[in-house]
């Protein structure tokens, strides 16, 4: 039986939040269960480096990340989880890589492009602030991803742009080099492909509108209730369609409670209600890892143990692979 390969990663920049955990991270532990998947799951501390500038900070969100994996069930006896920085053949293939991507391939990064126009809209020069690591960092996502032979990427739907880069980048180091770097493909769900933060944008860390994971049952209520909705009464009808409260709850709910919701929000259901039946289900899915988080934040050192295991488990995989791509471009002994 050949085995799928599903690697994804979350950069070390911060406190894990629920978009994290349903786009990323719940997906990837249910598929490392599976025995017909290989799995590497990483810290993304080299991508973190593009913003973060806090190495204290670097190392809280590393600590807090990787707890978070563990505590929600990851099984480290099947699925390689490692640091990105522990892996040495990750920057050198980066680097093989970047020889064969094109330039104008990066100029259509949507970060760059958006950060681009950000600084025309405010009279800057185009390039103001813009260092080499966010313009070249979908090369740095496509040697994660290619390092493996990743099949199978989980990604929300703002980042499949990042798995079709790595696939052109893939394509043209293949037509030079030969058959070698394996073509992956984005997974994605339609309901947790992006979710929205508390004010209906995408939740992400860059718009301050993040519920964070691992929040006090208390504190996690105060935030769903804090989530922006419209001025519609109870009783009236309301749309599900649009609505980040809805996004958010479908998100943790199975096909029959989006239904029963769905036909609530019909009815006319009260925002209030609306957002303590969400807290419920949120809450009800979280609270046991809740308390499994706090007693591995506890134990640095485990953490640290278990991701140099992982590093071991990866390296396996890459040295050799590695070996044979630097082969391929010519990278080779004289004798």
């Amino acid at each position: 039986m050949n085995k799928r390969t599903v690697l994804t990663g979350i950069t070390t920049t911060g406190t894990p939040h629920l978009g994290n955990y349903v786009g990323a991270i719940k997906p990837c532990i249910d598929a490392s269960h599976e025995e017909d998947v290989n799995s590497y799951y990483f810290l993304a501390d080299y991508h973190s480096l593009v913003k973060n500038k806090d190495p204290d900070k670097m190392r809280q969100s590393t600590l807090e990340i990787a707890a978070t994996w563990l505590a929600l069930g990851l099984d480290t006896a099947k699925a390689a989880f490692y640091r990105q920085s522990d892996i040495p053949e990750i920057p050198e293939l980066t680097w093989i890589i970047t020889c064969s991507t094109a330039k104008g391939l990066m100029n259509r990064a949507h970060a760059y492009k958006a950060v681009v126009q950000d600084n025309v809209a405010a009279g800057e020069d185009p390039d103001f602030a813009i260092n080499m690591g966010l313009f070249s960092y979908p090369i740095l996502m496509a040697a994660d991803i290619l390092m493996f032979g990743s099949t199978h990427v989980p990604v929300g739907k703002d980042q499949i742009q990042h798995l079709e880069m790595a696939r052109d980048i893939a394509q043209r180091f293949n037509h030079h080099y030969g058959d070698i770097l394996v073509l992956p493909e984005a997974v994605t769900s339609e309901h947790v492909a992006v979710l929205p933060g508390k004010d209906g944008r995408k939740m992400s860390k860059s718009y301050n509108n993040t519920i964070p994971l691992w929040l006090p049952e208390k504190q996690l209520r105060k935030a769903i209730m804090r989530i922006v909705t419209n001025s519609l009464e109870p009783g009236e009808a309301k749309d599900p369609e649009g609505s980040a409260l809805f996004a958010i709850y479908a998100a943790f709910a199975d096909e029959g409670q989006r239904e029963e919701m769905r036909q609530a929000y019909a009815e006319g259901i009260a925002w209030g209600q609306a957002k303590q039946k969400t807290f419920e289900l949120i809450n009800g899915e979280l609270a046991e890892s809740r308390e499994r988080y706090e007693a591995l934040l506890a134990h640095p050192d485990r953490i640290e143990e278990i991701l140099l295991e992982g590093a071991v488990k990866a390296r396996e995989f890459a040295t050799p692979y590695l070996a044979r791509i630097r082969d391929a471009v010519g990278i080779r002994k004289l004798a």
